[in-house]
């Protein structure tokens, strides 16, 4: 079912590029048609959990408006997207900010930066019907209880219909699979020992969704290596 996408999901599509503000503050260019990345379900941390941060590594944190699907298929129109929505998540993508610059300046994958386990901390499902309007929500970010993101869907450069024809045309989607939409401006880092706290709000303030998790430092595994 797809209240439980946390174990029985296949993928996570995570959509980037997705709201202009976040793009100008990484120097990127805003795109033309959606483009998006896949992170292992592996990566899924559920609120309360330990975000482990890998020696060298510099994390930053992207909160984001997750849409879980209900009903599986391929080339989805924009207009029978809505009926392949099962719910809403809320979740924070995670990103090895040093590693994904290393890569990409190689002309290389960042499957790796995006990829570590618990590196995507993720909210409880939130039924369809208990959402009117996905595009007027609010997305809150606090480390240590200091606001760093405060967004609203209503800033998505590509909606969730458009979103959802397009990953389709280009892979199945499969119940319990999750998109996550992108996220607003002030992105930033996230070091061992930082308290993080992400809300999901209407735009009249009623609380939806909340997600919390605590960083640590990762002992073995990966080390970051800037050559």
């Amino acid at each position: 079912m797809a209240s439980s996408f946390i174990r029985t999901g296949k993928k996570i599509v995570a959509i980037g590029r997705n709201y202009a503000a976040h793009a100008k503050e990484l120097n990127n260019a805003v795109p033309k048609e959606p483009f998006f990345f896949l992170k292992p379900t592996s990566s899924y941390l559920p609120s309360g959990g330990r975000l482990e941060i890998p020696q060298g590594i510099v994390a930053h944190h992207e909160v984001e408006l997750g849409i879980v699907v209900g009903k599986g298929g391929r080339d989805i129109s924009q207009a029978n997207a809505e009926s392949h929505v099962a719910g809403y998540t809320l979740a924070v993508d995670m990103t090895a900010r040093n590693l994904q610059d290393k890569v990409r300046k190689a002309g290389l994958p960042w499957s790796a930066a995006k990829g570590f386990d618990t590196f995507t901390p993720i909210g409880q499902f939130l039924p369809k019907d208990s959402v009117k309007d996905a595009h007027d929500l609010r997305l809150s970010l606090k480390i240590n209880g200091i606001v760093k993101q405060d967004g609203t869907t209503a800033d998505m450069i590509f909606r969730i219909p458009r979103l959802i024809e397009h990953v389709s045309s280009i892979m199945s989607l499969e119940e319990g699979d999750v998109i996550l939409t992108g996220t607003p401006s002030g992105v930033g880092p996230v070091v061992p020992g930082d308290k993080v706290e992400c809300v999901l709000t209407e735009a009249g303030g009623k609380e939806l969704l909340s997600l919390d998790f605590e960083a640590v430092q990762r002992e073995g595994g990966y080390h970051f290596q800037q050559d």
